[in-house]
């Protein structure tokens, strides 16, 4: 699969329990490298995960707060595409003020309606507020875009989503069934815990590789792992933070991340984990069922 132009990783492979992320090794701005000094929360509540707060679950609006996501093209050809959109401000203009949220202006989730393919992405922003990026999407099909933002003068995290389609012929599949191992590369990540509305419940990812618990993780983004959290359905949106933060004295860098998640509801959710090791960013995919009632 092609990278955007910074090395930024993305992950595609249908029907796959995991994924790995590429990057040109040269590229001075690869999503992996981001390991500046950011807050973690050590403790999370549903309006701290990115899409999760007092408003519901994010992503399932095109327009929040008076911003906008505007999409260049809202319909594409299958393979690279040179992706652009804007987001613009209450007063009808692109916003190119922004707050860095774990070492990002903005987090671009581009996800196929059916949770088999997902892509995390960095695009560059241009002085008249474009944002772009470099895509491959291999698939014809529906999609959905979600755009992780704070906007200087709003003061706070959104998270905005729009419909992609790549045009072709479609061949619609099944989300994946419940599955709490992921394989890719000779890692294997193991998920433990359940997903819940309300206060929500621990995730616990263990990471192996080669059969050895993996104790090295790098930071990436300032953190051992990002966790996205979608639902079948109506795709709404979570994305949440670990426990911990690299450097804090207490966190180890594996092989256990932990995630406290709180979900909107019942349903089926795809978790898609980012870690980096041996210098390479990788998503383990899972499949869980939430239950009104989880104990």
């Amino acid at each position: 699969m092609s990278t955007n132009t910074h090395g930024d990783h993305q992950a595609a492979h249908a029907d796959h329990t995991a994924h790995h992320h590429h990057g040109h090794p040269a590229a001075a701005a690869h999503a992996g490298h981001g390991e500046g000094d950011h807050t973690a929360h050590a403790h999370h509540t549903p309006a701290d995960h990115h899409g999760h707060g007092a408003s519901g679950p994010g992503g399932l609006q095109i327009t929040q707060d008076g911003y906008t996501l505007d999409l260049a093209e809202t319909i594409v050809g299958r393979g690279d595409v040179d992706f652009r959109f804007r987001v613009l401000g209450p007063d009808g203009r692109p916003v190119t003020d922004y707050t860095p949220i774990h070492d990002r202006d903005l987090h671009l989730i581009v996800v196929q309606r059916e949770l088999t393919g997902f892509w995390h992405v960095h695009p560059e922003l241009a002085a008249d507020g474009t944002w772009s990026v470099r895509l491959n999407l291999p698939e014809a099909g529906s999609y959905r875009v979600f755009t992780d933002i704070s906007p200087t003068p709003l003061g706070r995290t959104i998270t905005l989503g729009a419909d992609l389609a790549v045009a072709g012929a479609y061949d619609p599949r099944p989300t994946p069934s419940e599955t709490r191992t992921a394989v890719v590369d000779g890692y294997e990540v193991i998920l433990e815990g359940n997903l819940a509305p309300g206060d929500g419940e621990l995730l616990s990812l263990t990471v192996r590789k080669d059969g050895r618990p993996v104790t090295d993780l790098q930071p990436y983004l300032a953190a051992f792992g990002h966790l996205v959290v979608l639902r079948a359905g109506d795709l709404a949106y979570i994305h949440v933070h670990p426990n911990g933060e690299p450097g804090d004295g207490v966190t180890a860098p594996g092989p256990d991340i932990t995630f406290h998640t709180a979900v909107p509801g019942p349903g089926t959710y795809r978790l898609f984990l980012d870690f980096k090791h041996g210098d390479t960013v990788r998503t383990a995919a899972f499949t869980l069922v939430a239950t009104a009632h989880q104990h």
